[in-house]
């Protein structure tokens, strides 16, 4: 079994704090979450989390205006410069404070950055298709200047059109404008008159107005006039004070709700508010007229954002993790993503690999597409913490248990509740399993020692299975179908036959409470943890223990800000909460309240490999070693209490409920979310697993494809020097360059520059280490392109020189060869739908074509096709020539038909 699992995506979580990009296109959006950034396709419907991490939660981003650099910020002020198109980091830099704004120029050569109160200009990186040399720099951030006039934190920094000039808004009330470089009498301005913060400043289209909009409602509109005098004052234009002045004042009406951001397309005056109650307002400017409100949220929304043509609106709200894409002139959702806003506590994957189920405390369950990253569906029938999901063998039937005192089967067709299983007594169901079959359901409770068993045929309770002394905490059947096996806290496992009429129980001792258990996948083994941080294997069938090890040390690691002992010494962290086998049986996945999750071999016993799950400060848990400069005789700095000091109102206010221990230590006033892994599982091919932690739904998975492929690759391996080969015809050698850049348009452009004739000499002497590649790429061309033909040649030319390649992987291609068929049959049924529709049209033109027939006062139908046939073999054919009238010749337009009378 391959064992290089790398991270592949992000899933469960679309949006925790920051700001939303649109690409210049406005076909991606560029969400942050916690320390990755993740990008949503809203044309193709899929989502990818770029493979880079911050060490804490990612506070700005910015790009570039061609969308080739992604600049991230965390709130340390740690950059990272990202290559958008390979998805690689390129440069780490630090800004040396808490960045609270950022901005590219439309020219792309400089962007802004608000560090506190004071404003940085920067110089845009350059990279090799845009530096004549062909070369990135050797220090790519270079500072332009810095201004300082600010008095507190900047809030919003916008550029001008032309890049010469940009704005400022701060929490001092003021906006201010800047100059990008000296300018002839231009003096920084400063726009005051705002009662509270201003979140943000735009110019228009025109740049002769400027809009600021503050966190009171206001907007003001700011035009460079003179004063207004009297009537009988004559003021000379020369001596007139020419200053920024309001012109107008606008107020947003939303009673006792707050502005809290804000967004203006120039182009078409259109400004959206996004407020604390959840409702968003798009209004057009100047004339301040209301289009539409709506309310999106149950809680505040933090950011909003226009794409460049002005049709679309993202917001996001960060209290429930909520991702929204609206249209506003269809008034409908393009992207509705939300991900569970409490901790999840178990996953599974679905028997086709396709999809994964995960079930929170917040008693939601959440069905995801594994290939788009999307929430399919969300459960809400649960009225409180959903702990355990299983499928049937089958796939299409879900079962889920629930502290609500319920377990309930759900259909994925028809995605309904379709069977609700119910105990005499009111229960807590914390465990559960589902027989192979599908027609019995276990479930187990830490209130009770029974396991309960019902029919899944009738809903009723079968059985009452009675043995454990203490609460049962994990349940599994075995893939047979023969057993049941029970883990609970009275330090002892038991297999149950309920199939049979005597339904003995064989107990297994261990020496500690038990925290789950796993079954082999050929129903021979079984793996349990316990508290003490042991793994033992068991063989089922003698029910007797082959072998163990011990985890403590693998699993411990990571340091809480209040922990007295080190990373190593903590106690909580050295046992294994959630263990699962792989699907071969050879090795097994452990995890718990770690960082660390352990991949170890079954026959060995030894650890194949740690995977980190996360690397960000900004959880508990995450560093090995606690900074000294951050603890104060108060405690550690970060869990001292600072929100009775927020500048704003409503930030002061303590919203949490009284009891409520949601969240960590309920004797803490800060609470930091932990590190930890609630449920692992494998994915029914082997070649990925899902890990279900704080942060979200890692997935990690062997797919060797490279997004980037550095072999045989040098400094002269430039999209330059590839057109350059291209346009010497030597095409093998510029498609292998291409395919080595990875750059879609480039590629695309070599692959249409390749004549038809020498399509099948290229294809021959392509290394197979791009078949598989170049197959994938002709099957997407299939579909966009209308180079039908073209494109069914370079498959032929595959299929001619690979095919023995093709067919010993054709699990590789399969996919591909599927996607040429669909594109083919709907070219297909598309000219076959046109060609009835216009059938009696072209028998109408063709009749037309061979010119109007007649024989004295004979008159025919020409729309008759049998009419027109007998006049064929009645009449000889006269043509335009022949056609006289008085034995002149007809000086009528040539189109137009004369006939011949008796």
């Amino acid at each position: 079994m391959k064992t290089d699992f790398k991270f592949s995506n992000l899933l469960g979580t679309v949006y925790c704090q920051g700001n939303l990009l649109f690409n210049p296109d406005g076909t991606h959006l560029f969400s942050p979450v916690g320390n990755r950034v993740t990008v949503f396709d809203l044309v193709n419907n899929k989502s990818h989390t770029l493979p880079f991490a911050h060490r804490k939660n990612i506070a700005r981003l910015g790009l570039t205006p061609r969308g080739n650099l992604l600049l991230s910020v965390d709130e340390d002020g740690h950059a990272i410069l990202t290559n958008v198109l390979r998805r690689i980091p390129v440069y780490h830099f630090a800004f040396r404070g808490k960045v609270t704004a950022l901005s590219f120029s439309p020219s792309g050569r400089h962007f802004a950055v608000g560090i506190g109160r004071k404003i940085e200009v920067w110089h845009v990186p350059s990279t090799p298709d845009t530096n004549p040399e062909g070369v990135l720099d050797f220090a790519p951030f270079v500072k332009h200047h810095t201004h300082t006039q600010h008095f507190d934190d900047v809030r919003h920094i916008e550029w001008s059109s032309d890049s010469r000039f940009f704005l400022s808004t701060s929490k001092d009330l003021t906006a201010r404008v800047w100059s990008l470089d000296a300018e002839e009498g231009f003096v920084p301005t400063v726009l005051s008159g705002h009662k509270q913060a201003v979140v943000g400043a735009w110019f228009s289209a025109d740049q002769e107005t400027i809009y600021t909009v503050s966190k009171d409602g206001a907007v003001f509109d700011w035009q460079y006039v003179a004063k207004v005098g009297h009537e009988d004052e004559m003021v000379d234009a020369d001596e007139a004070d020419m200053r920024w002045r309001i012109v107008n004042r606008h107020y947003f009406h939303q009673n006792n709700a707050s502005l809290k951001c804000a967004a203006f397309h120039p182009d078409s005056n259109l400004l959206v508010a996004g407020f604390s109650n959840g409702i968003f307002g798009l209004y057009e400017l100047p004339e301040f007229n209301m289009i539409h409100t709506l309310n999106i949220s149950q809680n505040e929304i933090d950011f909003v954002t226009i794409n460049r043509s002005g049709e679309w609106l993202a917001f996001g709200a960060s209290k429930l993790g909520q991702l929204l894409v609206w249209e506003w002139q269809s008034e409908s959702y393009i992207l509705k993503q939300q991900g569970h806003f409490d901790s999840m506590n178990s996953l599974v994957y679905s028997p086709d690999g396709q999809r994964i189920v995960t079930v929170a405390d917040d008693g939601r369950i959440k069905v995801w597409d594994v290939e788009s990253g999307f929430c399919i569906v969300t459960f809400t029938e649960h009225t409180s913490g959903v702990t355990a999901c299983e499928f049937a063998k089958r796939g299409n039937v879900l079962f889920t248990s629930s502290l609500d005192g319920s377990v309930r089967a759900w259909d994925l067709i028809r995605y309904r509740n379709f069977r609700t299983f119910t105990a005499p007594t009111r229960l807590s169901f914390s465990c559960m399993a589902v027989d192979p079959s599908g027609e019995v359901v276990a479930a187990g409770s830490l209130d009770s020692f029974d396991i309960h068993i019902w029919s899944v045929q009738t809903g009723q309770l079968l059985d009452r299975l009675s043995g454990h002394e203490g609460p049962v905490s994990a349940l599994a059947f075995t893939p047979n179908g023969d057993s049941l096996i029970s883990g609970s806290w009275d330090r002892t496992a038991r297999i149950w036959s309920i199939f049979n009429r005597t339904q003995t129980s064989e107990p297994l001792q261990l020496q500690a409470d038990i925290l789950d258990i796993a079954v082999r996948p050929d129903s021979l083994q079984l793996a349990v943890s316990t508290l003490d941080g042991q793994l033992t294997f068991w063989n089922i069938t003698e029910a007797e223990q082959v072998s163990g090890l011990d985890g403590r040390r693998d699993v411990s690691g990571g340091r809480k800000a209040t922990d007295r002992r080190t990373a190593a010494n903590v106690a909580g962290t050295k046992s294994f909460n959630t263990v699962r086998y792989s699907t071969d049986g050879s090795c097994l996945l452990a995890a718990g309240n770690s960082k660390y999750i352990c991949l170890y071999s079954v026959h060995t016993m030894v650890l194949l490999k740690k995977f980190t799950v996360s690397v960000n400060l900004s959880l508990a848990g995450t560093q090995e070693f606690l900074n000294s400069k951050l603890l104060t005789e108060a405690g550690p700095e970060d869990m001292i209490d600072d929100q009775g000091e927020e500048s704003d109102r409503e930030n002061r206010k303590d919203k949490s409920l009284p009891g409520s221990k949601r969240g960590g230590d309920p004797s803490a006033r800060k609470r930091i979310p932990e590190v930890r892994v609630t449920g692992i599982a494998f994915s029914p091919a082997g070649s990925a697993f899902c890990a279900a932690s704080t942060e979200g739904l890692l997935v990690y998975s062997v797919d060797n494809v490279q997004q980037f492929d550095p072999f045989d690759l040098n400094m002269e391996i430039t999209p330059a020097s590839t057109l350059a080969v291209l346009d010497q015809k030597d095409y093998l050698k510029a498609l292998v360059m291409a395919f080595r850049l990875n750059e879609a348009s480039l590629l695309k452009r070599v692959f249409l520059a390749v004549p038809y004739p020498d399509i099948a000499l290229v294809v021959q002497d392509l290394p197979v280490v791009y078949v598989p590649r170049l197959v994938r790429f002709v099957a997407a061309q299939t579909e966009e392109t209308p180079h039908m033909e073209f494109c069914l040649l370079w498959v032929k030319a595959l299929l001619d020189n690979h095919g023995a390649w093709l067919m010993q992987n054709r699990g590789k291609a399969d996919v591909e060869l599927r996607v040429v068929s669909r594109a083919i049959t709907r070219i297909r049924d598309e000219i076959r739908r046109l060609a009835d529709d216009n059938i009696y049209m072209v028998d109408y033109l063709l009749a037309q074509s061979k010119g109007p027939e007649t024989n004295g006062n004979l008159a025919l139908d020409w729309g008759s096709n049998d009419a027109a046939k007998q006049q064929q073999t009645i009449l000889p054919t006269t043509t335009e020539d022949d056609v006289i009238t008085d034995g002149k010749e007809d000086d009528s337009d040539a189109g137009s038909w004369v006939g011949l009378d008796a």
